[in-house]
């Protein structure tokens, strides 16, 4: 077995072995805002023609888990290896920084994967969820799902300590999930927010996801795709470039 492969396995043994914490426990989570969300505003709002707000909300709650889910599993594993001390394990082994990125944004992605599909799975009877586009579906799934794995491993790196990774989460990660449309058309807010949220990446990958499932979206999805895709090439360089200098790993 080569290098990246053993430690992608170990990653996803990783998460996999406490599943009922880091895959029930967000769908569960998930379910909550639906039944919640769901239930008080199916009949106030309807964002897009023969379309109700439960179904809507759907693919919304789904990358949203699938998101967090994916930043939480590498920046959670290499600061957890950090404070522990067992990351000395991993550097001695002869491994390159494209071994690092591959096995800690492939487990987060395939985390990130198997969350959303759960998602989708136990919320399904709640709406009729079209399949439009599962192309489009699945391509902002694995891009979303890469984008937080990386970012995951650059707050893994940065963080020296539980709480600094808990103020990223909090103060970075979770307002741009939440401020990204997820239960929401940004088409009613006011203007000057609709133009905040058109800087918000996580918007693009929310939108781009409900154009595969209902073929509408608040904006091109090939629009979405060049945001969405740009900034993870953007983030994965800066990824492979913290990892080939070995910031905050070799001192």
């Amino acid at each position: 077995m080569s290098g990246w492969r053993a430690l992608f396995v170990k990653e996803v043994l990783r998460f996999w072995k406490v599943a009922f914490q880091t895959v029930a426990a967000p769908i569960v989570t998930a379910m909550l805002y639906l039944l919640i969300f769901g239930h008080v505003l199916e009949e106030h709002v309807q964002v897009y023609d023969g379309v109700s707000y439960t179904a809507f909300l759907l693919p919304g709650l789904a990358m949203m888990s699938l998101l967090q889910n994916a930043f939480a599993n590498s920046s959670s594993s290499l600061i957890q290896s950090k404070i522990m001390g067992n990351l000395v394990f991993v550097l001695v082994a002869p491994l390159s920084h494209w071994a690092w990125f591959g096995a800690y944004v492939g487990a987060s992605i395939l985390r990130g994967l198997v969350v959303g599909a759960g998602v989708l799975l136990v919320t399904a009877w709640a709406a009729d969820l079209r399949l439009a586009h599962p192309l489009w579906i699945a391509v902002f799934a694995v891009l979303g799902a890469g984008l937080l794995g990386a970012l995951g491993v650059i707050a893994g790196l940065w963080a020296e300590k539980f709480d600094q990774m808990a103020a990223f989460q909090n103060f970075v990660i979770m307002p741009m999930t939440f401020l990204s449309g997820v239960f929401y058309s940004i088409h009613s807010l006011p203007p000057f927010w609709q133009g905040v949220s058109h800087l918000n990446p996580f918007f693009y990958m929310i939108d781009g996801a409900r154009y595969g499932f209902f073929g509408v979206s608040d904006v091109s999805p090939w629009l979405s795709l060049a945001v969405v895709a740009s900034t993870f090439t953007a983030v994965a360089a800066l990824t492979l470039y913290l990892l080939r200098t070995g910031y905050k790993l070799r001192h």
